[in-house]
């Protein structure tokens, strides 16, 4: 046993010293995307965040003089959000935003799915309808909000098809379902893009036997395609839910701002910076980025979905048998 130690530890030393080295190496190729990173992600949340800490304006301070510019006022920017004039807004907004999230990516999750199940089909047309599906994905959100607009009109075509005179742009639930029809049409070929990039690595040896089996449409695509498809789906809707948080240039197109019923905490966001009042506003967008890392983490957790690809087979352990002493 004595003699066996040091030459486990000699035949270690040469694997640390290069698992060193690749680590190192590795340091090194990625610093260039570290030092990006910092400069794109890492200084605007600083900053935002000790720009979230000051007041723009004049003021007195603690001796009586008149002070212009930026005022430190610690959290009281937060404090008017959550508890002072700004409060009820605030609370519209957040959950406008939670509302038109949650609705839109559930229906898009459904719709989306469908889209790639029909994509993955062969049939004459396939290649038509694929990209059918995908143009409205490929418009500008700014364009997709000016088309549904006039679409969304008093006399525009969805009043024209259901025979009826609803006010879609202006307040109340009917302004909430344009946002959610137009957000639903624009971004749901996107789940079902990705759903049906899961969908191609499939093997058709496991759809050949569950036919032999005598599995039928429903019975395969429950028991085969979505439990496969699970991964890919649980990312979609991931990215989904992060993008539609950050909801603004839909709703601020189509209805507009300053309308209650479509106020998102963007929109708060933009309007306070538009005013000049750079603490507040910088205090919304942290508020979001906090509400969306939540959002985030607890979708992570609570469906397990394997977003940095972290999850990887257990690999059997060796075990080793020590030698037996001769005899």
């Amino acid at each position: 046993m004595t003699t066996l130690l040091p030459r486990r530890m000699a035949a270690a030393s040469p694997r640390a010293s290069l698992a060193r080295g690749e680590g190192g190496r590795a340091t090194l190729l990625l610093s260039p995307t570290f030092l990006v990173l910092g400069l794109v992600v890492a200084y605007p949340l600083l900053s935002a965040l000790h720009q979230s800490l000051y007041s723009t304006g004049g003021g007195l301070d603690a001796d009586g003089f008149v002070v212009e510019g930026d005022i430190f006022v610690g959290l009281r920017n937060y404090a008017e959000i959550f508890a002072g004039a700004q409060s009820g807004r605030f609370y519209n907004a957040l959950g406008n935003t939670t509302f038109f999230t949650f609705v839109s990516v559930a229906l898009e999750t459904v719709i989306g799915v469908l889209f790639a199940v029909a994509m993955n089909r062969a049939f004459r047309g396939r290649a038509f309808l694929r990209a059918a599906i995908l143009v409205p994905w490929a418009v500008p959100t700014a364009v997709s909000g000016l088309l549904w607009r006039w679409i969304f009109q008093s006399d525009g075509i969805a009043n024209e098809l259901l025979g009826t005179q609803v006010l879609w742009t202006a307040e109340g639930f009917a302004a909430q379902a344009a946002v959610i029809v137009a957000e639903v049409w624009k971004t749901a070929p996107f789940i079902g893009l990705l759903v049906l990039a899961g969908m191609q690595v499939i093997p058709q040896e496991v759809y050949e036997a569950a036919r032999l089996d005598g599995a039928g449409a429903w019975r395969t695509f429950r028991s085969i395609t979505l439990p496969l498809v699970k991964p890919a789906l649980l990312v979609a809707v991931l990215f989904r839910l992060l993008d539609a948080l950050r909801m603004f240039d839909l709703p601020f197109v189509l209805i507009g701002p300053r309308k209650s019923s479509v106020e998102t905490l963007s929109i708060l966001a933009w309007e306070q910076s538009s005013q000049l009042q750079y603490g507040a506003a910088s205090a919304f967008a942290i508020i979001l980025l906090v509400y969306v890392a939540v959002i985030a983490f607890v979708f992570v957790r609570l469906l397990g979905a394997d977003v940095f690809g972290e999850r990887h087979p257990s690999r059997p352990r060796r075990t080793v048998r020590p030698k037996e002493s001769a005899r």
